[in-house]
């Protein structure tokens, strides 16, 4: 199974799109999860659009109508992996042990978003977290990115993706 992940795409904001190569990832995937900050439904109806079914959570900056209708948190099962989203993780400092104890026993990974810092780290055990950053809005990121994830046999892998906007 091919997971596209995207998080923080703060749209629409002036003439912002998602860059063509992540409209291609995501349209070539199985599922594709956002981890909040859309900001609008209407984003939601465009990734919908795209092709795969969309598993998000609302994140700060979304409309109240977004939030109703999307929960701040989620657990789902992909290809035989249990994966947690949530927009924001927390403080760098102690994150993947905090998620890791908050979701460990439900969950292989956690995808969050917020910081459009693009992390992933491991804990000994093999419990992840992985933020994929921005593909729209980079802020103090080096440059745009998004994550794809592989499931095979259960076992999940992260790749995150560095972009070149509007391309």
């Amino acid at each position: 199974m091919v997971i596209a992940v995207i998080s923080d795409t703060h749209m629409p904001r002036g003439a912002r799109r998602l860059p063509e190569a992540c409209v291609e990832r995501i349209a070539s995937a199985d599922l594709l999860l956002h981890g909040g900050d859309l900001m609008t439904i209407d984003v939601l109806r465009e990734l919908e659009g795209i092709g795969p079914p969309v598993a998000a959570v609302h994140g700060n900056m979304d409309t109240a109508e977004l939030r109703r209708l999307l929960p701040a948190e989620r657990i789902v099962e992909a290809g035989g992996a249990r994966i947690a989203m949530l927009h924001d993780a927390g403080p760098r400092a102690g994150r993947l042990a905090r998620m890791e104890r908050r979701f460990g026993n439900q969950a292989d990974a956690v995808v969050f978003g917020h910081s459009h810092l693009p992390l992933h780290e491991h804990a000994p055990d093999g419990f992840q977290i992985f933020n994929p950053g921005s593909p729209t809005e980079r802020r103090r990121a080096p440059v745009h990115t998004m994550g794809m994830a592989r499931v095979e046999r259960g076992i999940l892998q992260f790749e995150l993706i560095e972009l070149t906007p509007y391309t």
